[in-house]
């Protein structure tokens, strides 16, 4: 069986003046299409078929380039997509619970994810995961690549993710990342993020 390429939840426009429509277009149709095509082409024929994404990730040999780059392309994409909303959420009372323990206050967990989005040198990922300790943890990855993979600088499973790839943000906000980060913040899907870290907590 091979990968498809999710539905949106919301029109391209939805997320404006946040996420412009036209860099969601290109971002969903462009970007992750192509991600989701040459995954399928990277698994054809091999034992991988047949897989879960999730399953693929966790076993995956680094030195195959094709499955890392586009397998972490093609999970992370699925996950940005359901992270976000055009309607305002906030926290629930067990996930701001999690989010104060590991982190003080919302604020400091706000600060320390945007840091760790602004320093990612390049293309790549900011996460919020759920460790194996079940408590919460923020990092960065370059690239594709994702906490589910072995040996990251974070490991876990991500419940919130940020893509500062140039093609994500540079339409509407050139060279402008914080800005980009920011305004992140008023589109997330924080109903979404409680059920991922209810899941897997």
């Amino acid at each position: 069986m091979s990968f498809t390429l999710p539905q949106l939840p919301y029109a391209y426009e939805a997320l404006e003046p946040s996420i412009d429509a036209r860099t969601m277009e290109i971002h969903y149709t462009k970007h992750h299409k192509a991600y989701t095509d040459n995954l399928n082409n990277a698994i054809k024929g091999t034992p991988l078929e047949g897989k879960t994404i999730e399953e693929i990730l966790q076993n995956l040999d680094p030195e195959n380039k094709a499955v890392r780059n586009n397998g972490g392309g093609y999970y992370n994409h699925n996950l940005f997509w359901q992270i976000l909303t055009p309607k305002k959420t906030t926290p629930s009372e067990e996930l701001s619970k999690a989010i104060e323990a590991a982190f003080g206050s919302f604020e400091a967990f706000k600060e320390a994810f945007s840091k760790a989005a602004a320093t990612q040198f390049g293309s790549g990922w900011a996460w919020l995961v759920v460790g194996k300790d079940g408590k919460l943890h923020i990092g960065d990855t370059p690239n594709q690549d994702n906490p589910l993979m072995p040996n990251m600088p974070i490991q876990g499973t991500p419940i919130l993710a940020l893509d500062v790839w140039e093609h994500a943000y540079y339409l509407h906000y050139q060279n402008r990342r914080p800005d980009y980060i920011e305004a992140f913040f008023n589109v997330i899907n924080w109903a979404k993020v409680a059920e991922l870290y209810n899941a897997h907590k």
